[in-house]
């Protein structure tokens, strides 16, 4: 076998693997959780434009302008709608928005993640965090879990199509089983197929595995860095002042 087969791939992502784990913990604990109060709003801010920059630089254009598309109807609703709502138009507001602003950061910091991080890229990562296989290896499976479900769904829409079952025409009732049964099915298919081709490819092996993926942390990953410990810091002086 020639010498280039061997030659570890070039780095695609803009982020290491371990800097993207540690985004979205800041993410869940920041943005989703709203730590620190107030006195970290202007953080909480600068994490939650993040995610949409970091899919413009993955060129996940289509779900990055999804993203920006809804957290500007939010906005709107907030201020032009939302002042003049009433009763349980009101309460139902409140929640909309409060849901929508706490989980749309987080969850396209998880797409972007997911789709940007190969699992070879991630089994490496976890090796030098020397993080048990226990926990390793499920994570791993359920790295290509969401994309193989994603892909099954569009099958099972276009079935759908074809045969004319959709919204409306009274044939909701028929939607429904036809989608939730089949997803049902291949969830728990895709599950048992892709642990066992963990299993196989010796994920579940205790001796140590070679890895010829290239990971390592870059100027990107560096920002972030001094970007959490910028936001720590400010918490902790904020806490002990």
């Amino acid at each position: 076998m020639s010498e280039e087969t061997w030659t570890p791939s070039k780095k695609k992502s803009l982020l290491d693997p371990r800097t993207k784990l540690l985004l979205i913990f800041v993410e869940a604990v920041l943005v989703l959780a709203t730590t620190g109060g107030e006195r970290l709003f202007w953080f909480r801010i600068v994490f939650a434009v993040l995610p949409f920059l970091l899919l413009l630089s993955a060129k996940r254009y289509k779900i990055c302008i999804i993203g920006l598309a809804v957290l500007c109807t939010i906005f709107l609703l907030e201020y032009t709608v939302f002042p003049y709502a009433h009763g349980l138009s009101a309460s139902m507001l409140v929640l909309v928005i409060t849901i929508i602003n706490r989980f749309l950061p987080a969850y396209l910091t998880g797409v972007y993640v997911i789709r940007t991080t190969k699992v070879s890229e991630f089994k490496a990562a976890m090796e030098k965090l020397h993080m048990p296989d226990v926990l390793t290896i499920p994570m791993c499976v359920m790295f290509r879990f969401f994309p193989t479900i994603r892909e099954e769904n569009e099958a099972i829409r276009a079935a759908m199509k074809m045969r004319g079952i959709r919204f409306g025409g009274g044939k909701v009732g028929k939607m429904l089983e036809y989608r939730i049964v089949p997803m049902i099915t291949c969830a728990a298919k895709i599950g048992e197929e892709l642990s066992a081709a963990a299993l196989t490819r010796g994920l579940g092996k205790y001796k140590k595995r070679t890895n010829i993926c290239h990971i390592g942390f870059g100027w990107a990953d560096i920002v972030i860095f001094l970007l959490v410990a910028a936001t720590v810091l400010y918490w902790i002086l904020g806490v002990f002042a």
